[in-house]
């Protein structure tokens, strides 16, 4: 077994972790490992060849590759060391990494880690659909990998069940296909899943239907995908008898969530959100668990990888920072969410907090409303919005001359 201690270990090589180890090392850290289980740096970025990458962070449009490529230069150019086919295998509350790769059994002595595994799709028997389990039935981000980096054609005639934005890109790409089409998407929810840009530049440019209110409740075919049977949902997402509909279909892409990787995050006892479904934290990014930080769509789910980038350089800079001071865990406020919204983070403010960053979603769209964030009586942020969507993250800076020690969100309904 080798042994080996380093000051800053990211783990997870795609948007959020390759810009940390970036950052540590740019902020004084030589000691800075990154590890990955795949066999290239880049995670999800490599098979996302559609553009719409690098417009925060370059002010470019860039494809998923080319904008894994800018980040990959960089951390060689800084030289950082970085382990691939190397899968975590457990990190426990000492900051003890066991790596394992096809050459040897890694142990690692942590100072500082920053959790940047990313997330995963939910597949199909999580949300129970019905029926047999024939061949053509495949998540979004599966028929991507399939189409985008193996050349492979899933099938002809395709259904989308959900509107998250790989469903919709996907739906673009099978219409640009020779050979395949895309029948609809269908969505369960009263309102898409994904980015408004997504809707107009995938669907409705491509006059692709969308069906709202909509779900899968019966898959046909023993071995292969011959069709499926829909019904419109009511407001507790149950069938509505009499609504049902045959589709002729040999494909089905499910594009019903993503979960955030965070099994190692509980192996090491980091305690999670239950908005987020990540790692609970504080405005430094760091975790109940004292020098284990978290960034990236393992800490929440993004809208775009420029976010999920942006938010690993903070982290990283906030990780060697820690290294250099190796600060006292200080006393953290919890923030308080209100109706309407799904989560605010971070989760917590450290009570030295002045100045911060704080990002929020909406359960549902609304019209008409205000969103405020106070600090007890203080108004830290105060907005009207006309329409607001719980596919579009909103992130606003706040500022406070005295402790951040109550602060809470809530939607106010307008006339």
């Amino acid at each position: 077994m080798i042994r080996k201690k380093i000051d800053v270990v990211v783990i997870g090589a795609g948007p959020a972790g390759l810009a940390a180890a970036v950052s540590a090392k740019r902020n004084g850290i030589d000691n800075v490992m990154l590890l990955e289980r795949n066999e290239f740096l880049g995670g999800i970025l490599l098979q996302c060849i559609h553009d719409g990458f690098g417009l925060h962070l370059y002010d470019q449009m860039l494809a998923g590759p080319q904008y894994a490529e800018r980040l990959i230069e960089d951390l060689e150019k800084e030289d950082v060391p970085y382990l691939l086919n190397s899968m975590v295998i457990n990190i426990d509350k000492n900051k003890l990494i066991t790596v394992s790769n096809i050459k040897s059994l890694i142990q690692i002595e942590a100072k500082t880690i920053i959790l940047a595994m990313g997330c995963r799709e939910r597949t199909r028997g999580a949300i129970e659909i019905p029926g047999f389990r024939p061949a053509g039935i495949f998540t979004a981000g599966v028929a991507q990998n399939y189409m985008n980096l193996k050349n492979l054609k899933p099938g002809k005639e395709v259904v989308i069940l959900g509107s998250g934005d790989v469903g919709m890109i996907m739906a673009r790409h099978v219409a640009l296909e020779e050979g395949m089409h895309p029948a609809c998407v269908l969505e369960i929810m009263p309102f898409i899943g994904g980015l408004t840009r997504n809707k107009v530049q995938c669907l409705d440019d491509y006059n692709i239907p969308l069906h709202l209110s909509t779900t899968v409740t019966d898959i046909k075919g023993k071995y292969r995908l011959e069709g499926i049977a829909t019904s419109k949902v009511d407001e507790n997402f149950i069938p509505i008898k009499g609504t049902e509909q045959d589709i002729a279909c040999d494909t089905l892409f499910l594009s019903v969530g993503l979960i955030p990787e965070n099994e190692l995050s509980k192996k090491s006892g980091v305690i999670l959100s239950r908005g987020t479904r990540g790692a609970a934290i504080d405005n430094n990014y760091e975790t109940n668990m004292p020098g284990i930080f978290s960034a990236g769509n393992v800490l929440h789910i993004h809208d775009v990888a420029d976010y999920a980038s942006l938010e690993g350089y903070y982290v990283g800079e906030k990780a060697a920072e820690y290294v250099k001071t190796g600060w006292d865990y200080p006393k953290r406020f919890p923030v308080q969410v209100g109706e309407g919204i799904m989560y605010l983070l971070p989760q917590y403010l450290r009570e030295d907090c002045r100045e911060t960053e704080l990002k929020f979603r909406v359960k549902k769209p609304y019209e008409n409303v205000r969103i405020f964030i106070k600090n007890g009586d203080e108004i830290l942020y105060k907005k009207k919005f006309t329409t607001i969507l719980a596919s579009e993250m909103q992130i606003v800076k706040v500022k406070s001359d005295k402790p951040m020690s109550d602060v809470k969100i809530y939607v106010e309904r307008l006339n």
